[in-house]
């Protein structure tokens, strides 16, 4: 069965989203629209996609869409593709606050269309990894993780995301933005993120949009944590995360490469390293993930069956942001996370 697949947007992450479809079976190029004529137009010389005049003509023409437009875009564009039936597959944040991915989630869900969003880091070989370290029962109990991400503000460098800088359109910063990434990802590794206490600034002086964050956080099972997300000009880093998770009987670490490490352990008498392709042969030999995430979205439009992560686990990364930005905004003030 043969998926033509859309886009709307064709910016950055929606031609990252067309180089890993290439290799993909089942694929045929539909419809692509883009508010800038000329990036569509780039698009399409690209994919061999048919550049649209509107949204309704991708939408029309297409099994499943890829949406990928500045994020006050998406609850219209995901209830325009809902409408007509057609898998969708949006990019991260689902919306600029809480109330909006909320009712996206349910949107989505009356329609019982295949959907999956682009958090990424489920699919990371080495947050597998890692994930499959935390959960094995010789380590013990979870007692802490320490994450660090910082990126250069993607107002600049590969990304030139103006939009990014606009808050009516972007709703936040890098906490909403890029570091929903993170709080996904932790939840995963950890658990249920029970408070939460933030403290955000400014550098960059652009009204609404922070560029440096710290959260601490309790977890329902006990551990505690941190997180700090940083939007800085050092244009030689791109993007880089540094997490440690501490455990009863078990020191772990992502160093260097968010995707391909290295992961370092330790429990006593034992320590050991994977990286680069021996860490992505050993997850993939394991089926911890698959090698292509947007594969496995056409597989799963293809057989009619769910995919993931889907908006339900991205409206609870929203859950937990938009209680990190109520903390903040009462000067750190600790706030607890609902349970829904």
């Amino acid at each position: 069965m043969s998926i033509r697949v859309g886009f709307l947007g064709a910016g950055f992450i929606a031609n990252v989203h067309a180089s890993l479809l290439r290799s993909c079976e089942d694929v045929r190029w539909a419809g692509v629209y883009d508010t800038d004529r000329s990036r569509a137009d780039a698009f399409a010389a690209k994919t061999g996609a048919t550049v649209c005049g509107n949204e309704d003509e991708v939408l029309t023409g297409c099994d499943a869409v890829f949406i990928c437009t500045w994020t006050s875009e998406h609850p219209r564009l995901v209830a325009m593709a809902a409408a007509r039936g057609v898998a969708i597959f949006c990019e991260k944040p689902l919306a600029t606050d809480l109330a909006g991915a909320t009712h996206m989630a349910e949107v989505v869900r009356r329609a019982a269309v295949v959907n999956q969003v682009g958090l990424v880091l489920r699919f990371s070989p080495a947050f597998c990894w890692l994930r499959t370290l935390i959960a094995d029962p010789a380590s013990g109990r979870v007692m802490s993780v320490i994450f660090r991400d910082d990126q250069y503000i993607p107002l600049q460098g590969m990304y030139k995301s103006s939009w990014r800088g606009d808050v009516a359109r972007a709703g936040a910063g890098t906490l909403l933005e890029h570091s929903i990434h993170d709080i996904d990802i932790i939840e995963s590794l950890v658990g249920p993120i029970a408070t939460v206490s933030g403290l955000s600034a400014e550098f960059h002086g652009i009204a609404g949009i922070e560029d440096a964050v710290n959260l601490s956080m309790s977890f329902a099972n006990g551990a505690v944590g941190s997180l700090l997300s940083v939007w800085h000009d050092v244009l030689e880093r791109e993007s880089s995360r540094h997490v440690e998770v501490i455990c009863e009987n078990l020191w772990c670490s992502i160093e260097t490469d968010d995707w391909w490490g290295p992961v370092r352990w330790q429990r006593t008498k034992e320590q050991g390293s994977l990286e680069g392709g021996a860490l992505g042969e050993k997850v993939w030999a394991a089926q911890l993930a698959p090698v292509n995430p947007d594969q496995s979205f056409i597989d799963a439009v293809t057989g009619g069956r769910t995919a993931g992560p889907d908006f339900d686990n991205a409206l609870r990364a929203h859950v937990v942001v938009d209680a990190a930005y109520r903390s903040a905004a009462r000067g750190g003030v600790p706030v607890t996370v609902s349970s829904s």
